[in-house]
């Protein structure tokens, strides 16, 4: 290589780090705020149950798309509304499976099952050591969550193979969508969609306990669960790859169970502060070798 060449390629990988560590803190701060929402929700599940509380936070993130973005569908080109269309359908498989999944499995079961989805797409989509990261997150996942502790109920384990099933095509179809449609137009058809067809599934069960109350709650948590994490996860999905991506949200358990220690005084086990190392060292490892090409 050349002296020119040296020179010329040092700014186009100093750019590309720089994007992929702006995409890995929106999808750190994503999972902070799915986190943070989920805690939040406990209020909202005790009223309309876990379904409800899912398809709650789905109508109202689909209504504030509509009025933020006021997209204009006809500008909107077919393989575009394809793409959205569907990203909505597994938004709502993703978002309900997983709530039916926790009211029957504990959380450490149901997130480890739920983690073998963009563990799948970062082991199909890595090569060399995105493969080697993607392993050791799986493995720090394991030992965060000690999945063998639990009951193993089979119809929760099913709900939490499909939750599993919807994230790894939710991160496909949100980065194809992040390519197709500027901005977070995007979210203003996969959104509603979402909605329409989580109304299909528990609206209907959920209608006579709705108060002023509960619709006030349901529009805040909104706003912390989906609209702002799925929001920066469209963004984080145009700086990174597919296979980084799904490796980072390996740090989301270990999020949860940091919050749970620092919050609640949950107790962690030796195994699980090596799981949580496990999937931290993971992440900053997907992050380095994560940028996409061309995308900012």
């Amino acid at each position: 290589m050349t002296a020119l060449e040296t020179s010329t390629s040092r700014p186009a990988t100093t750019t590309a780090r720089s994007s992929a560590r702006t995409g890995a803190g929106m999808a750190v701060t994503s999972m902070l705020c799915v986190q943070l929402g989920l805690a939040a929700s406990v209020p909202l599940i005790d009223v309309v149950g876990t379904q409800g509380a899912a398809w709650l936070r789905l109508s109202w993130a689909g209504v504030l798309f509509l009025v933020i973005v006021r997209p204009r569908f006809t500008s909107f080109s077919r393989s575009a509304l394809r793409a959205g269309i569907a990203l909505g359908v597994v938004t709502a498989g993703l978002t309900m499976l997983f709530m039916a999944a926790i009211a029957r499995l504990p959380l450490g079961t149901a997130s480890a099952l739920e983690f073998l989805g963009p563990l799948g797409v970062a082991a199909w989509r890595s090569r060399g050591a995105g493969r080697a990261w993607a392993l050791l997150a799986g493995v720090g996942v394991v030992l965060l969550t000690q999945p063998w502790t639990g009951e193993a109920d089979l119809v929760g384990v099913a709900f939490a193979l499909g939750a599993a099933a919807c994230w790894a095509a939710y991160i496909l179809l949100t980065q194809r969508v992040g390519d197709e449609v500027t901005g977070i137009a995007g979210l203003s058809i996969s959104m509603p969609v979402a909605a329409l067809v989580a109304t299909v599934v528990a609206g209907p069960g959920v209608l006579p306990h709705l108060t002023p109350q509960v619709l006030a709650l349901g529009l805040g948590l909104a706003v912390l669960l989906p609209v702002v994490p799925f929001t920066l996860e469209l963004l984080a999905l145009r700086r990174l790859t597919t296979a980084a991506f799904g490796t980072l949200m390996s740090l989301e358990p270990a999020i949860a169970a940091v919050i749970g220690f620092l919050v609640l005084r949950q107790a962690l086990d030796l195994l699980a502060v090596a799981g949580i190392a496990l999937v931290v060292a993971a992440g900053i490892g997907a992050e380095r070798g994560g940028a996409r090409a061309g995308h900012v």
